[in-house]
């Protein structure tokens, strides 16, 4: 970047002021707590329009222009939306000045001239197993992408120490989206409701929740895991009657019943012509 050495410096360890200065984005006090983290696990459960995709893209870009030679994925449940991610990405990317021209620039990747490289995929397992000594993940929609392709990105970070960030608002009690949020593995969880952002008014959450039900309202707008419309019992019940303390029954297999051998008889057959 053409800028002065000190500059360079305070721009690499803030990513709030390049976001401000250069993309003409005042982080909300949430956005700001996830720019500067230092976790290598993040987990955004936040409304839609929240500006979780905007925070995704912001750090990002940030990452490949100051750390080089790093490689970004972008996963989403499908193509399209990863591209739109991308996308974000990529208008960023324009607004930096003094930029040199990409080496690489599509719908799909692009290759910064210091060696960083920006890749959206769709949620494909087959695609994914191909990289290797990834510097960030980000998953979009992480509730509706398979659970077989967050195991196989995840040893992908083991050489890099690379960090990955999930996000998404919730769809059912189920995934590892939810099993992430609920479980005991460490994770910086950010929990962003719709009452939070202050560009959705309260007027249109009311009209929201008349229109779409409660099901729908609280876990596109306020963060809510739902039991699956599909459940013939809750969550919560099943998990109420999981228990350590009652001892596996041992259950004997049962003797195969085999008919007795015949007996030899003194009685004597004569045939009769």
């Amino acid at each position: 970047m053409a800028m002065s050495e000190l500059d360079e410096i305070i721009y690499q360890f803030n990513p709030v002021k390049f976001s401000i200065d250069f993309l003409e984005k005042t982080p909300d006090p949430w956005q700001e707590q996830v720019m500067l983290s230092g976790s290598k696990r993040i987990l955004l459960n936040c409304s839609r329009q929240s500006g979780k995709s905007t925070t995704s893209s912001i750090i990002a870009l940030h990452k490949a222009l100051f750390e080089p030679g790093s490689l970004i994925l972008l996963i989403s449940p499908s193509l399209r939306q990863s591209s739109e991610l991308f996308k974000k990405v990529q208008v960023f990317y324009r607004m930096v000045p003094d930029q040199p021209k990409l080496p690489e620039d599509n719908k799909l990747s692009m290759t910064l001239h210091n060696g960083s490289r920006i890749i959206s995929l769709p949620s494909s397992e087959a695609n994914i197993r191909g990289f290797s000594s990834v510097a960030l993940v980000i998953e979009d929609e992480a509730s509706r992408v398979d659970d077989s392709l967050y195991r196989a990105v995840r040893p992908m970070l083991a050489i890099s120490d690379g960090t990955i960030m999930l996000m998404s608002t919730p769809w059912g009690k189920r995934g590892h989206f939810f099993e992430e949020w609920t479980g005991p593995n460490e994770w910086e969880r950010v929990e962003i409701p719709a009452t939070s952002c202050p560009r959705i008014t309260p007027e249109f959450l009311e009209e929201e929740r008349r229109s779409l039900g409660d099901w729908w309202y609280l876990q596109e707008y306020m963060c809510q895991f739902g039991d699956t419309t599909d459940s013939l019992f809750s969550y919560d019940d099943i998990q109420a009657a999981v228990t350590d303390e009652v001892d596996a029954m041992n259950i004997d297999t049962p003797e195969v019943w085999t008919p007795p051998e015949e007996e030899e008889s003194d009685i004597e057959v004569f045939e009769v012509d």
